[in-house]
């Protein structure tokens, strides 16, 4: 792992600092000319396409909750206030680099001046993505009588009545679809896991099926955001099979409409806080594709990327290439 020296390390520091505490213009492609993504083809851009507000790069901070519940759902109970969810099956997490996202507006710089390629660490073994995550006065229980904080969705998924509340009956069926898929520890608990499995399948046979993502005949990597799941389509071919994804948390949103991906770099390193991306293909300032090392399905998002698992990631590496556009 090269580290940057002290001198640079600090400009760096100083810059963010100033950048938190001025107002940020809106990114400009002339002052960055080398890094700036290539034009889009003439397409009508999407409604209401932002631009690239700037947004803070402290931290996260410890024992954040995340953001379970998607833009537009009603709030759903769950575990008790304040009352953390943890992984079901003791030992099963593994550890993430402290950071899985870069800085957010600007586009990624070499970490050294040198230009080298420093690799990225492979994955130490292989992550369990069926663990679910659920508080631990949970735990104890056959089958919990808490509604998780999906709730909803996978009422709706399952079939099941859409009212937000654990019912016996909804227990029961969220428990056997757990059972079903391998969901560990099945107790019935509507988390984060439970409910990327149920979408995902949902989406297999057709992610399009609402025509939310354009279709073109060019290659498209379609985001949807409601559903945590992104796919790659050139037509109505869907050339990339729909996965799941961690996007962006509350402050930190991966920023919706038209992108392209401009840079593509399989060995990246976060250039604030020094962590791998591995497969990382940037589609609108620091906000990529890449794969993370941990668990996908968590109850926090990431820092405005979307993550994939390193093996989805891998795969996506070998569809895309530079100039692809990007549908969020």
């Amino acid at each position: 792992m090269t580290r940057w020296n002290a001198p640079s390390r600090a400009v760096t520091l100083l810059l963010v600092a100033a950048t938190a505490l001025a107002p940020a213009p809106a990114y400009s492609a002339s002052a960055h000319p080398a890094a700036a993504p290539a034009p889009a083809d003439p397409a009508p851009p999407a409604p209401g396409e932002p631009g690239a507000p700037a947004e803070s790069d402290a931290p996260a901070e410890p024992g954040d909750p995340g953001d379970p519940a998607a833009p537009g759902d009603p709030a759903e109970p769950g575990a008790a206030p304040g009352e953390p969810l943890v992984p079901g099956v003791e030992g099963a997490r593994v550890p993430e680099y402290p950071m899985d996202t870069p800085d957010q507006v600007l586009p990624p710089v070499p970490q050294d001046g040198s230009g080298g390629v420093v690799p990225v660490p492979e994955p130490e073994g292989e992550v369990d993505e069926l663990v679910e995550y659920l508080p631990r006065s949970a735990l104890a229980a056959a089958c919990t009588a808490q509604a998780g904080p999906h709730q909803r969705r996978v009422e709706r998924l399952l079939k099941l009545k859409v009212d937000g509340r654990q019912s016996t009956a909804d227990c029961k069926a969220i428990r056997a679809f757990q059972v079903k898929e391998k969901i560990k520890p099945a107790k019935g608990y509507a988390g984060p896991v439970t409910w990327a499995r149920a979408e995902l399948l949902a989406a297999r046979k057709n992610p399009n099926a609402a025509g939310k993502c354009p279709v073109t005949s060019s290659t498209v990597a379609c985001v949807d955001l409601d559903r945590e799941l992104m796919w790659v389509q050139k037509g109505k071919k869907v050339t990339f099979a729909v996965v799941n994804i961690r996007s962006g948390r509350p402050g930190y949103r991966t920023r919706t409409g038209w992108k392209k991906v401009y840079l593509r770099n399989k060995d990246h390193w976060s250039t604030l806080y020094n962590t791998p991306m591995p497969y990382s293909q940037f589609f609108d300032g620091g906000q990529a594709f890449h794969a993370v090392y941990g668990q996908l399905a968590t109850p926090t998002g990431s820092r405005g990327c979307v993550n994939l698992s390193h093996a989805d990631a891998k795969r996506l590496w070998g569809v895309l290439r530079k100039g692809d556009r990007v549908y969020i």
